[in-house]
């Protein structure tokens, strides 16, 4: 099966690469050149344009920041619908909008064009180690089609049901390890002001009941205090965002999403969007003018 791929960024540059050793002709396009020739140095082709990637390939993949991202790629000019061919196979593994999914999908599918949203998560390390999991949405016998191309950069993969339902599951995720992420920014803070060794808390949390990914990523960043980015601010702000309008749509009460969101947007206004998502604890260490983990 050909595979075109495009968007070759934290997540989507091991992606593809994963996919290129795991058998398959790649054809890749970033704006980024050095991205490309990551691809290119282990295996892949670069496709030197949007418009030749798509009509090259059986199945096109996308990976991208942002919702108009995905919407400029696929139906804007020399893009997929313009290019690919009837018959050929789109999947978006961007976190997305399930309503933006829809409306590509109904405008491919004028052209022949199958769409599934095939969103992941695991972070950059799952992404490299080929451990991710993917929520497909869509036909299923496009998704049973493409299981040798899933297979090859993820681990657990499920097919979620129609079109878009890969989208809401991934949000539905997101939320809820956005919300166990400040939860630890807050018990963390908590500790700490009343005078515990962050260490120790750490070390007790991680063995008991409020232990979590999101918890563990926060405490990580709060002890070696590196926030670098691997997942940032304004990346979660955007997911979390998302899963507010799908609540929205649905005239849905959210409690705890709107505070999570609220404190990255505070996050946000100290100029801390481009730093990991867990410098929302940053938030929490400016109100009490007190910080977790040892200075650097």
């Amino acid at each position: 099966m050909k595979v075109g791929f495009i968007g070759l960024g934290h997540m989507g540059g091991p992606m593809c690469r994963n996919i290129i050793k795991g058998g398959h002709e790649v054809l890749v396009h970033d704006l980024s050149e050095a991205a490309v020739q990551a691809c290119v140095y282990v295996g892949g082709i670069a496709g030197g344009s949007i418009a030749n990637v798509a009509d090259q390939v059986d199945v096109v993949m996308t990976s991208l920041p942002m919702p108009k991202d995905v919407e400029a790629v696929a139906l804007g000019p020399d893009g997929i619908a313009d290019n690919a061919n009837a018959g050929t196979i789109y999947i978006d593994l961007s976190t997305n909008s399930p309503a933006m999914m829809k409306k590509i999908a109904g405008e491919l599918a004028d052209r022949g064009i199958v769409t599934l949203d095939g969103p992941v998560s695991g972070g950059v390390v799952g992404a490299e180690k080929a451990t991710i999991a993917i929520m497909v949405g869509g036909d299923k016998a496009a998704f049973d089609s493409c299981m040798p191309v899933f297979e090859s950069f993820g681990k657990t993969i499920v097919h979620t049901g129609e079109l878009g339902s890969g989208c809401v599951a991934k949000l539905v995720n997101n939320m809820i390890a956005f919300t166990n992420m400040m939860a630890g920014a807050e018990g963390l803070m908590l500790g700490v002001a009343a005078g515990m060794d962050p260490a120790v808390l750490n070390e007790i949390v991680r063995n008991s009941s409020g232990n979590s990914m999101g918890y563990r990523g926060v405490a990580k960043s709060a002890l070696e205090r590196d926030f670098a980015p691997a997942f940032t601010v304004d990346l979660a702000y955007k997911d979390l965002r998302l899963a507010l309008e799908l609540a929205d749509e649905l005239d849905m009460p959210l409690m705890l999403g709107p505070q999570v969101h609220n404190v990255m947007r505070m996050a946000r206004s100290k100029d801390q969007g481009g730093e990991n998502v867990t410098a929302i604890l940053k938030v929490y260490e400016a109100a009490m003018g007190q910080q977790v983990g040892p200075a650097k």
